[in-house]
């Protein structure tokens, strides 16, 4: 007896509530749905259906048994379905969402590689920080910062901390000087995003867990970050920004840290997509390929040391 194969039929038989429906759904006769699960009835020395000429309904036991088999089913599907992924050739379309800071700013350096190893993908990338549901919004996965909410049944896997950075251009800095503390930066022009929860303050997560609400006078708002850091290239003013954001504005001198004996806390940047059970073998490429350009979750791989 085939007992993985009596387990699907009996399975089957239970959702069908017919032995007549669940051999069409299978393709079977009606002799051999029959036949596995009296072979399954046999082998475990007990009764798993009540049968009349109207009606079909489990026993007690047979309702115990099939929640185990129902889970044991998903775990063959599970393990067959990571096997077929990493056997099968990734194809079609991959469509990512990421955070428009990472995304403008480290994605672009990354995707030529990833497209080079799978050929045969096509990327279909959107930058937004609004919320988004991968699985509502069509997404195979998505890149999140830590404050941003997504589907707590999700898949959750840290690539890296990205510092919080207070910055400013060698350029301002000759002209403005450097805030030697955080009671200094009232005084300086800042570069801040037009949100009204932020626009005239920064809050800044602290080392120990506390938040600091920095008052700021600004120079210039808007609502992107791109913008801003052209600003701050350009000498107009300081701002504050995760360390993924500026590229290789810091290791560069293009920007210069300020404070650097202050942590202002640390950014969570995970990859997320839907549960690991059927991950298409697109899904696992990408998780793997970033998997391997971030090796160690818990550090800061954009911050110069």
């Amino acid at each position: 007896m085939d007992r993985l194969q009596s387990m699907r039929v009996f399975a089957k038989v239970v959702e069908q509530g017919s032995f007549a429906r669940a051999a069409m759904s299978l393709d079977m006769s009606n002799a051999v749905v029959t036949r596995h699960v009296a072979d399954l009835e046999e082998h475990l020395g007990t009764r798993l259906l009540n049968r009349t000429t109207r009606k079909l309904s489990l026993t007690e036991t047979g309702t115990a048994y099939l929640e185990r088999v129902l889970q044991i089913l998903q775990e063959v599907e599970d393990a067959e379905a990571i096997a077929s992924s990493h056997s099968t050739r990734p194809t079609g379309t991959l469509r990512l969402y990421s955070h428009v800071g990472f995304g403008q700013t480290q994605l672009g350096a990354l995707l030529p590689a990833y497209s080079q190893a799978y050929p045969d993908l096509i990327l279909d990338v959107t930058l937004s920080d609004r919320s988004v549901d991968l699985v509502e919004d069509g997404f195979d996965a998505g890149i999140f910062i830590d404050f941003q909410k997504f589907d707590a049944s999700m898949i959750a896997r840290q690539l890296a901390l990205a510092s919080v950075v207070l910055c400013a251009s060698p350029d301002y800095l000759r002209k403005h000087g450097s805030p030697r503390s955080f009671e200094d930066i009232p005084r300086h022009a800042c570069l801040n995003f037009s949100y009204d929860q932020i626009r005239h303050h920064w809050p800044v997560k602290m080392a120990n867990g506390t938040t600091l609400n920095i008052p700021v006078t600004g120079k210039v708002f808007s609502n992107n970050g791109m913008l801003l850091r052209e600003c701050a290239l350009a000498g107009m003013g300081i701002m504050v920004r995760p360390s993924f954001a500026l590229g290789d504005d810091l290791s560069s001198g293009r920007l210069v840290r300020l404070m650097p004996e202050h942590s202002l806390g640390k950014l969570q940047v995970m990859l997320v997509y839907p549960s690991r059970r059927l991950l298409s073998a697109k899904v696992r490429s990408f998780v793997d390929f970033m998997a391997k350009k971030y090796p160690r979750p818990d550090s800061d791989p954009w911050l110069p040391e």
